[in-house]
């Protein structure tokens, strides 16, 4: 239990950081409008923060909601930064 409790912060990144992977990868290849997995490991990364932070496609609801989601996603990990800079 001391363990847990000395490593909560970690633990809660770790967990919430394992399908991190798998959400960028899914908006990356909405963005860039391809299924080739060269876009994963490329650092092109302007428009997908155009594409985070505006309407990229306005008319495709597929794009609008994984990028809501998405923005959802990323904000709880700034709420567990800044409560590990809070409370650490």
């Amino acid at each position: 239990m001391e363990l847990i409790k000395n490593n909560i912060w970690f633990i809660l990144f770790f967990i919430w950081g394992l399908p991190l992977s798998f959400y960028r990868s899914k908006f990356r290849n909405i963005v860039y409008q391809t299924d080739h997995l060269v876009i994963n490991i490329k650092p092109v990364f302007w428009k997908e923060l155009k594409g985070l932070f505006g309407n990229l496609y306005p008319d495709n609801l597929k794009y609008k909601k994984f990028r809501n989601f998405y923005l959802f996603y990323l904000s709880i990990y700034l709420v567990l930064f800044i409560a590990y800079l809070t409370f650490s």
